[in-house]
């Protein structure tokens, strides 16, 4: 037990007290978002703004562009969201809960594609971007995709992989929430096993945490909407 709790506490020694406090507080609040989503409650998009906000700045840092672009998609989808959720018909009544159309399955596979193409991209300039734009780093770049033909590949590179997976995911599972769409859910679930390992290998015990909790009200969220689409459809709605 020891050893575990140092394991998650050690990364953290090398941070400031502000780096430490912000985080904990956007867990806290990317918590609260998702609790709020479940229910149904508008209120997920203040709380997320507010949290993506803050890991912008925090996961830049860290030198996680994948999850960075995350954040910063989220804090713009999420302004998206909130203006959905706040459309009323001429009963007074917000947008339903539905189920994904056809034509949302192709735009849900473009978004997941384009967002691995994204992230792949901002991986291989990430030296000229940690260099602060250094026009001599771009010469030095490899090839693109040289780590296909490497037969040992790096925990870093390992880890951009999961990272670039978990940001396709979460690209689309953002998108349909906005949308209210009952498989936003299968998204977030998913995303959020593969990100647990993640950020616990690379130290950020706080954040990994967050996304456990965030499986609690994912599969109560997803169950909660299902309801709603069956008595939909049970009312001929």
């Amino acid at each position: 037990m020891e050893k575990i709790i140092d394991f998650l506490i050690e990364p953290y020694e090398g941070y400031s007290n502000l780096q430490i406090v912000l985080e904990l507080i956007a867990a806290l609040l990317g918590i609260a978002s998702v609790i709020f989503s479940a229910r149904k409650n508008i209120l997920v998009y203040p709380t997320g703004i507010i949290s993506t906000a803050i890991y912008v700045y925090l996961l830049f840092g860290w030198g996680l562009y994948g999850d960075t672009l995350i954040n910063a998609y989220y804090f713009t989808m999420s302004i998206y969201g909130w203006y959905m959720w706040s459309k009323v018909d001429e009963n007074s009544m917000t947008i339903p809960v539905t189920t994904m159309t056809h034509k949302e399955k192709f735009y849900a596979s473009f978004i997941f594609l384009g967002a691995i193409v994204l992230v792949l991209f901002i991986y291989h300039f990430k030296p000229y971007i940690q260099s602060g734009f250094n026009t001599e780093v771009l010469s030095q770049l490899p090839e693109p995709f040289y780590w296909l033909r490497e037969d040992n590949i790096s925990f870093d590179i390992k880890i951009q992989y999961v990272d670039t997976f978990t940001t396709a995911l979460f690209f689309v599972g953002m998108w349909l929430m906005a949308r209210k769409k009952l498989e936003n859910w299968i998204f977030w679930i998913v995303g959020d096993l593969v990100a647990i390992p993640m950020y616990l290998f690379r130290g950020y015990g706080i954040t990994a945490f967050q996304y456990f909790i965030f499986l609690i009200p994912a599969v109560i969220g997803y169950f909660a909407w299902r309801k709603d689409v069956v008595r939909r459809k049970q009312n001929g709605r």
